[in-house]
């Protein structure tokens, strides 16, 4: 049964500039063309394919993938890599996604805080030097450091290194490339330093600190506060900020605990006047 362009895009519900273009990309062709009039006909059993077009389309692959799906005639196990490949993008989008919604409410609320007194006490103190082990790398956002945390306690255990908490962070850059530094302080300081996981963070004469007291989530306010601090009071930042856990929130309330404690440290310099 031939169907004109008109009907047979009625059936498939797209229009008929949709079907002009997927002629054109060598998607789906029609089934003849009137050599004297220029008509365009489709036949019946076509719809399974425009089907198949628009829901691959539907599903996020392109065009150009679609077409090779269908000129190559590629095998299930095919089609399942490509959809897997394909499930993996959306949900690293959704992720980021979810990542921005979330900037977007801390950011709400800090805006909503702004006509409010400040609830972190800001302080300057001298930090000796400390020796720690150590594991760095880049992370996409703030919630994916475990990998991180998983390496240090396994080359800690490989290595016999006995740590003493409290346990620490410092970031060295942050968002795009976001180079967080992982840090466990040692017992044992003798003799270690020549293991590649251990070095010493220096000594920090001026060290502008607070306490956060509440779930990580909350840390982004408690940064703000320092670094309106430090530009109010002349100071310049001289180093990367840090995160001291106190009090690790319990596991079941990683992210709601209220409990938790963390201390806030960036190094500052005074700046000339």
């Amino acid at each position: 049964m031939k169907l004109k362009i008109g009907e047979f895009a009625r059936l498939g519900q797209v229009t008929v500039q949709t079907l002009r273009y997927y002629a054109e990309l060598g998607l789906l062709k029609p089934g003849e063309i009137d050599p004297f009039t220029g008509y365009r006909y489709y036949r019946l059993d076509q719809l399974s394919t425009l089907h198949r077009i628009l829901a691959l389309k539907d599903m996020g692959i392109s065009l150009e993938q679609i077409k090779r799906m269908l000129n190559d005639k590629i095998s299930a196990e095919e089609m399942r890599r490509i959809l897997l490949l394909k499930q993996d993008e959306i949900r690293s989008q959704v992720q980021n996604n979810l990542d921005q919604l979330e900037r977007i409410d801390l950011r709400l609320k800090m805006l909503e805080q702004d006509t409010r007194p400040s609830s972190y006490e800001i302080q300057i103190k001298h930090v000796d030097p400390i020796t720690v082990a150590s594991v760095s790398g880049t992370v996409p956002n703030y919630h994916d450091v475990n990998p991180l945390w998983n390496e240090l306690y396994e080359a800690l255990h490989r290595e016999s290194l006995q740590p003493i908490p409290p346990y620490l962070t410092l970031c060295h850059s942050a968002e795009p490339e976001i180079q967080l530094e992982v840090c466990a302080p040692l017992a044992n300081q003798d003799l270690i330093l020549t293991n590649s996981l251990v070095h010493t963070l220096p000594e920090i004469k001026t060290m502008a600190f607070t306490i956060h007291r509440g779930p990580f989530s909350g840390l982004i306010n408690g940064f703000t506060a320092l670094w309106q601090w430090i530009s109010d009071n002349g100071f310049q930042i001289a180093g990367p900020d840090r995160e001291i856990y106190l009090r690790l929130p319990a596991e079941d309330k990683f992210d709601i605990d209220p409990d938790a404690l963390t201390e806030l440290q960036i190094p500052v310099i005074c700046m000339p006047r």
